[in-house]
């Protein structure tokens, strides 16, 4: 990428906005204030105009509900005839629209009355009958009656009263006492839980009354779809046209605000930016053949470091010719010119905050993956972009930790909709998820051939399969050597942190750096670990972690540890990497235990393996019931049947297996309460298995997301680096003549 400007005379502005904008090349940075006797630009008369008419537009498009796929093809829109024609659709439409708002909100009164008189059509009473009385008070609300009663009973104020009900309505018709205070009767109901209703104004029946409210709202139903058929019609005429008309307003308001990103004075201007270094003589050409020597392009600097990690500055070359030299505003542009490279240089580099844009091509696989690194941060220019590094690990982090048939292609379905059906973020994220689920099944596959937590390796005509998750008591030393490779794993993913942060530091800065900062990590990282998987002191080591290579390789390959030798020259290569670390970076050495700590840290991927595949085991030992083989010392074996468990039992009590649980399945047989018992069970199975589903995308899905933002990014990356966005549209619904 190459930092470039653009100063010359404000009479050529709009001229020089087109030929960038079309151009669509440059990627426009906010004057920061750093020229002396600049000002951040206006925008350029008419922009308020367009930014009214844009507004009218989007709103149309909500109002139609137009959605970009009403249009096939691009086509050219008129200018002359925009305006006329956005008036009268906005016209017509509003015109519809707000009857069809006054409509809405008369139907909702309509309905709210309704439910209203809902309870007094439970008591089938005239409403004319609810008040009115002299001598009487009437009161109508929804409460038990027998309640109501009671307290009626209880009460002195009142010489006679009769209570009418249904469905939890009541109406309370009585006499107050010649001596008793208004509202009586309310006084006698103080104590009862009662809801009070305000009686309609209407002289007829409930059930009438609401049949005319019915009928009124039919009516304003029937006009609402005819006016939303009409609307339908204008969105099926004018989507095309609103389409093109926002496409259009939306390229002329950006070409109107650029100038607010420039600096300025009253007669000229400086537009700065980033452009791909391959295509400045093109742009600058471009520019020329626009506005002639009216403006000069300049070329500041490159986006090559050097060994201090700053950018490189070209000096400018004051030398390009201009036609009117007492020119006022020609004199302002070449004065701009001058205070720019004053300002945007200091002793050949470049101000350390302007960083060049970023471009990410990682291809159709790894490009989805973007997604996880845009989520710590983008990369900056001078950065290693590390999404094939997340694509390569994340992915196989997640299918380890979950490890099963069902759920992969659960997660892969999940994947492959929101891939089809959704755009951005949602397609990236479905991208994500299949690869998520490809390495579930997988790893599935490996540890026994595991459907939602079931082993079904016997239907394959397979007696025995030596992997396992280590669950069961026969398989305990499984689980023990997966943690063995759940940090082994964490030695090497840290390995490549660190060793891409030494080539970051020797590219940014220069050998000596790159040894100090990052190459002492490195020596305390592997003698650390070698030390621990040597023979040196090995009395005190487990041996589980030996024999667990051995294990996973199903005896292919035999590891007893380092030489007893390698495991003093992995302590000298520790001791020389903190050295260095002392030498380099002095303050870093309280931390020197931190590549023993990071690397246990990945001790959370067979956590989650064994927390995901006990939660599925638990699933199936409460809907299928289980019994361990070996008198409790070998593996799970799943009942499912009753005529199973009776045999279970048997081999229970001759100390042949261990029942662990019997199971809902287990209680069906030809009855109501047996058909209860296997429904319930199914029911149980699928419910439990779509919590563990849901829960391995929040164990395994952010566990994995951690050891790669905090373990792998925090040795070489740092991002926050700015998208590339060249001034300029790719146009989609208007032809560009």
């Amino acid at each position: 990428m190459s930092k470039v400007s653009v100063a010359g005379s404000k009479r050529v502005i709009d001229d020089v906005i087109e030929a960038a904008y079309e151009h669509h090349s440059l990627h426009v940075t906010d004057y920061d204030e750093r020229y002396e006797g600049f000002e951040p630009g206006q925008s350029l008369e008419g922009a308020e105009a367009i930014n009214e008419r844009l507004v009218t537009v989007r709103s149309l498009e909500s109002i139609l509900d137009v959605t970009g796929e009403e249009i096939d093809a691009a086509g050219a829109l008129d200018d002359d005839e925009l305006e006329a024609a956005l008036a009268d659709i906005r016209e017509r439409v509003n015109e519809r629209n707000d009857r069809r708002d006054a409509i809405r909100g008369e139907i909702r009164e309509l309905t709210d009355e309704i439910d209203r008189m809902e309870p007094f059509a439970e008591l089938g009473i005239e409403l004319d009958l609810l008040k009115g009385y002299e001598s009487l008070e009437v009161v109508v609300g929804e409460a038990k009656a027998s309640d109501v009663e009671t307290a009626l009973e209880a009460a002195e104020g009142l010489e006679a009263y009769e209570v009418f009900s249904g469905r939890g309505v009541v109406a309370i018709f009585a006499r107050p006492a010649e001596d008793a205070d208004e509202g009586a009767l309310q006084d006698a109901l103080v104590g009862v839980d009662i809801a009070f209703l305000n009686v309609p104004d209407a002289d007829r029946s409930p059930a009438e009354y609401v049949a005319e409210l019915e009928a009124e709202r039919a009516e304003l139903e029937a006009e609402r779809e005819s006016i939303d058929a009409e609307i339908a019609e204008i969105k099926e005429e004018a989507a095309g046209f609103l389409l093109r008309a926002e496409e259009q307003l939306t390229i002329e308001a950006q070409k109107k605000q650029a100038p607010l990103s420039f600096a300025t004075t009253e007669n000229a201007f400086i537009a700065e930016g980033w452009i791909p270094t391959a295509t400045f003589d093109e742009f600058a050409a471009t520019i020329a053949d626009a506005v002639g020597d009216h403006a000069e392009v300049e070329e500041l600097e490159r986006a090559s470091f050097t060994p201090d990690g700053d950018h490189h500055s070209e000096p400018v070359d004051d030398g390009g010719a201009r036609a009117d030299d007492e020119d006022a505003a020609e004199a302002s542009a070449a004065d701009a010119k001058d205070t720019e490279q004053e300002a945007a240089t200091d002793g050949g580099h470049a101000q350390p905050e302007d960083n060049p844009p970023v471009v990410q091509k990682n291809g159709d696989l790894a490009g989805p993956f973007e997604l996880l690194v845009k989520g710590f941060g983008r990369p900056k220019y001078t950065e290693f972009d590390p999404t094939l590094l997340v694509f390569l690990t994340f992915p196989l982090m997640f299918g380890f930790m979950i490890g099963d048939m069902g759920y992969g292609v659960l997660y892969g379905v999940i994947g492959w909709y929101l891939y089809s059906n959704h755009d951005g973020a949602m397609r990236e994220l479905g991208a994500v998820s299949i690869w998520a689920g490809i390495f579930t099944f997988l790893f599935g596959i490996y540890y026994g051939v595991d459907i939602f937590g079931y082993h079904a390796y016997p239907w394959l005509g397979i007696e025995a399969w030596e992997m396992s998750k280590g669950l069961s008591p026969g398989s305990a030393d499984w689980a023990l050597a997966w943690l063995v490779v759940s940090v082994l794993f964490g030695v090497l993913h840290l390995n490549v942190g660190y060793v891409l942060s030494f080539v970051s530091l020797y590219q940014a800065h220069d050998l000596k750096h790159a040894i100090y900062e990052s190459f002492s990590w490195i020596l305390l990282l592997n003698g650390i670990w070698i030390w621990i998987f040597s023979q040196h002191v090995g009395g005190m080591k487990p041996d589980f972690m030996f024999d667990s290579i051995g294990l996973v390789t199903l005896g292919f390959v035999e590891f007893a540890g380092f030489p007893v030798i390698v495991g003093y020259l992995a302590i000298a290569a520790a001791a020389l990497g903190f050295i260095l670390l002392l030498i380099g970076e002095p303050t870093e050495a309280v931390e020197v235990l931190s590549p023993l700590v990071n690397a246990i840290s990945y001790a959370r991927i067979m956590a989650v393996l064994i927390a995901k595949g006990g939660m599925a085991l638990a699933v199936n030992l409460l809907a299928f019931g289980a019994y361990i083989s070996d008198g409790g010392d070998g593996s799970f074996t799943f009942i499912f049947t009753p005529s199973n468990l009776a045999s279970a039992q048997e081999r229970a009590a001759a100390g042949e297996v261990e029942l662990v649980f019997a199971g809902i399945s287990t209680a069906f047989e030809p009855s109501v309460i047996g058909i209860v018992a296997l429904v319930g069970a199914i029911l149980v199975a699928i419910i439990g298995h779509i919590v563990v589903l849901l829960l391995g995308v929040t164990a395994a899905g952010i566990q994995g997301i951690r050891l790669e933002y905090v373990e792998f990014f925090g040795k070489f990356y740092e991002g926050g680096g700015d998208p590339y966005e060249p001034f300029g549209y790719d146009r989609q619904y208007t032809a560009d003549d």
